[in-house]
C-alpha cells in the first residue's frame, strides 16, 4: 500500500454573526499547536495553508495571552483545510494501512448570509458557489448561541423560531440554484448536529437539557428544518436532523481573561467528523430502500475506516482494499460480507477498549488513533456532552 494516502473528511459550520465560529475554529487549531498536547497526542493537526494557520494560531494566542476575541470574518464563507498526520511509527503497521492520514476540510458558512439580503448579483453567485463547495461534508454543525440564549431568557423560543426559520428559509431560498433541473442532490451534509455553542454561560446545562429545551420549545421548526432538507435531497430517509446534540465552549471568557484550557466538545470536532459518518453510513447503507448509488457512495467513504480496524487482523484486507479503490465495492462485499463492515461500525465498550490499548501496544498508530477518537465518542455521551441519533 502506497504510503501517504489521505482519507478526507468534511464538516460544515452554521451559525448566526458573533455566534462563535471563528472563536471554535481558531480554538480548535491553536489548541493543537500547545506543545503538552502535542506531546501526548499520536498526531499533529497542520494547516495546509500556513497564512491561515499563522492567522488562527495567532488568534488563540491573542485568547491566550492578551484576553483579545478574534475579529469576525464577515461573508468570508472560507474554507480551511488541515492535514491529521501520524507520528513517525517505529513498526512497518504503516504497509497495511489503508490510509495515513486524515485531511479536514472545514467550511466556515457566513452567518450573514441568512440572516440578511446580499447586496447584489455578485455576491449572490458567491453565496451559492460557497454553499455549492460545502455540499460533501460528512457532518454539519447548526451554532445555538448560548448568550442569545442568556439574553432571552424565559422566552428562549423567540430566538430559536427566528435563528430555525431564517436558516430554513435561507436553505429554500438557494434551492432552485443548487439542484440542476430539479434533480435532488446526492451529494449533501445528512448529520445535523444542533451544537450549543459558549454553553459555559449556561453551566447548568447538561446535553439532555439543551435538547429537551429544543423540542420542548421549537420541534415545530426542527421538523420545517429536516422536511426542507429532505425536499433537496435523494434519499430523504436517511438523514438526521434534530436527532443529535453536542455542546461547545471554545473557552471560559471571564473580565480580563479568556481560559483557553477550560474547553467543550471541541475535541470531539475531529472524532464526529471521521467515526461518525462512517457508523451513520454503514447502516444507513444496509437499508432496502435506499437508491443503489446512494448506498455504493456511502460504503465506499466507510470502507476506509472499516478497514483500518480490521486489517492487523485479517491478512486478504489491503487486496480487499485495493478493489475498493478501482470502485469494486460490489464485489468486496460478495467476497468479504456486510457483517465486515457492521462489525466495525459497532466496535464499543470493552472491546474497543482493547482494541486501543493492543494497538497501542503494537506502536499502530492509526489503529490507536481511530479507536481513540471512538472512546472519546462514548466518554462524552458518558459526560452528558454529547447526544447521537441510534437511528
Amino acid at each position: 500500500m502506497k504510503k501517504g494516502r489521505k482519507l478526507e473528511k468534511r464538516i460544515a459550520v452554521f451559525g448566526e454573526s458573533g455566534s462563535g465560529k471563528t472563536v471554535l475554529l481558531s480554538s480548535f487549531y491553536g489548541a493543537a499547536q500547545e506543545p503538552a498536547i502535542l506531546q501526548k497526542s499520536l498526531y499533529h493537526i497542520v494547516a495546509e495553508d500556513v497564512g491561515l494557520g499563522n492567522r488562527l494560531h495567532q488568534n488563540y494566542l491573542g485568547m491566550r495571552d492578551s484576553a483579545q476575541v478574534p475579529a469576525a470574518n464577515r461573508f468570508s464563507g472560507e474554507s480551511y483545510s488541515f492535514a491529521v498526520k501520524l507520528k513517525d511509527d517505529p513498526s512497518d503497521a504503516w504497509r497495511k494501512r489503508p490510509f495515513d492520514a486524515l485531511r479536514l476540510v472545514w467550511h466556515d458558512y457566513p452567518g450573514e448570509w441568512f440572516e440578511q439580503d446580499v447586496s447584489g448579483p455578485a455576491e449572490a453567485q458567491r453565496r451559492v458557489d460557497t454553499f455549492r463547495s460545502l455540499l460533501n461534508s460528512d457532518v454539519a454543525f447548526l451554532l445555538v448561541d448560548g448568550q442569545r440564549l442568556v439574553d432571552n431568557a424565559g422566552e428562549e423560543e423567540r430566538y430559536l423560531k427566528l435563528l430555525l426559520s431564517n436558516f430554513r428559509n435561507g436553505l429554500l431560498n438557494l434551492r432552485d440554484d443548487l439542484l440542476t433541473d430539479g434533480k435532488p442532490l446526492e451529494e449533501f451534509p445528512r448529520i445535523w448536529m444542533i451544537a450549543l455553542s459558549k454553553c459555559d454561560l449556561l453551566p447548568e446545562m447538561d446535553v439532555y437539557k439543551f435538547k429537551e429545551m429544543m423540542i420542548g420549545k421549537v420541534a415545530g421548526e426542527i421538523e420545517e428544518l429536516r422536511r426542507a432538507i429532505a425536499g433537496m435531497i435523494d434519499g430523504p430517509h436517511v438523514l438526521s436532523v434534530g436527532e443529535d446534540f453536542m455542546l461547545l465552549s471554545s473557552a471560559r471568557f471571564e473580565a480580563g481573561e479568556i481560559e483557553v484550557t477550560r474547553r467543550v466538545g471541541l475535541d470531539l470536532i475531529l472524532p464526529l467528523a471521521a467515526m461518525e459518518s462512517f457508523r451513520r453510513h454503514v447502516k444507513w447503507a444496509s437499508y432496502k430502500q435506499i437508491p443503489g448509488g446512494l448506498a455504493e457512495t456511502m460504503l465506499q467513504g466507510a470502507m476506509p475506516i472499516a478497514f483500518a480496524l480490521v486489517t492487523p487482523k485479517n491478512k486478504w484486507a489491503e487486496r480487499l482494499y485495493k478493489l475498493v479503490l478501482r470502485g469494486k465495492v460490489a464485489d468486496v462485499l460478495m467476497k468479504f460480507g456486510p457483517d465486515f463492515l457492521t462489525d466495525a461500525s459497532r466496535l464499543a465498550g470493552h472491546k474497543l477498549a482493547a482494541a486501543n490499548a493492543n494497538a497501542k501496544a503494537t506502536h499502530d498508530n492509526l489503529l490507536a488513533t481511530i479507536t481513540g477518537f471512538q472512546m472519546d465518542l462514548e466518554r462524552a455521551e458518558g459526560e452528558k456532552v454529547l447526544l447521537r441519533s441510534r437511528t
